[in-house]
């Protein structure tokens, strides 16, 4: 067989290997054991200040975090946000039209799997216990080192509370003055939670995080976001604060 009827039998494929005439190339295949990659975080930004907003979106840029979109007012923030559904919504506090707080209850009762974090340049407790009885996953201070950002957003797409406790303790506090009433004959009230979810609840209404309660109790994080996610079914929440928030006002803490 001449050197041209060897060509015309073999062909060589990319790599050195042959494969016959006329047989369909074949695509590889992913490695069984590779992961799909997680897709990006995506952020609205409801800000009226045009220097924040384009520092925000440099910050988020760097760590591969999208800005899906930016609100200039309170209004704006909410319908973008059940038009957009983003991921993390980064909310200030002082808007136009229609003000933070205003727009969070709304986002949070229109579309509660959109993690906020508000953004605030005071704290004041009352305020921020407002912020918190309305849903608001954590508060970012607008003189926050910018590395900080980045990790904030991450932590509440991942369901985490991002605030520091003592701060959280202090809104905490100011709510259970307001609210001191509501937590007596509470034992009755309590669904049927289990001894452990009932020791988790507690901790979270002392505003602990989950590797802070993981560590105390001596479980696995994993574990611990599975007794979570399970509270939040049983009081029908959306997030952590909002069952923090049930802790206090259901007696489960008593003093912070």
């Amino acid at each position: 067989m001449g050197r041209r009827d060897e060509r015309g039998v073999l062909e060589r494929k990319e790599g050195g290997t042959s494969r016959q005439r006329g047989e369909p190339r074949r695509t590889e295949k992913p490695s069984a054991g590779r992961k799909p990659a997680r897709r990006p975080i995506r952020v609205l930004i409801a800000d009226d200040h045009p220097l924040i907003v384009e520092g925000l979106k440099m910050v988020l840029a760097k760590k591969g975090i999208e800005v899906i979109g930016v609100a200039m007012t309170g209004r704006q923030a909410v319908d973008k946000t059940l038009a957009m559904e983003p991921d993390v919504l980064l909310l200030d506090i002082r808007m136009p039209g229609m003000d933070g707080l205003e727009a969070l209850a709304s986002i949070k009762a229109a579309r509660p799997r959109t993690s906020v974090l508000v953004l605030t340049s005071f704290g004041n407790p009352e305020y921020l216990a407002r912020a918190v009885t309305l849903g608001a996953a954590g508060f970012l201070s607008k003189s926050a080192e910018p590395e900080k950002i980045p990790q904030a957003i991450m932590a509440v797409a991942d369901g985490e509370t991002v605030v520091e406790r003592e701060l959280l303790q202090s809104a905490l506090r100011a709510l259970v003055r307001e609210t001191r009433a509501t937590a007596e004959g509470a034992e009755s009230e309590i669904p049927d939670l289990t001894p452990q979810e009932i020791r988790i609840l507690t901790l979270l209404g002392e505003g602990m995080d989950n590797s802070g309660i993981a560590e105390r109790l001596s479980l696995s994080r994993n574990t611990i976001k599975s007794h979570v996610h399970n509270i939040f079914t049983k009081l029908g929440v959306s997030d952590r604060t909002q069952a923090a928030v049930w802790a206090i006002r259901h007696g489960l803490v008593p003093s912070l």
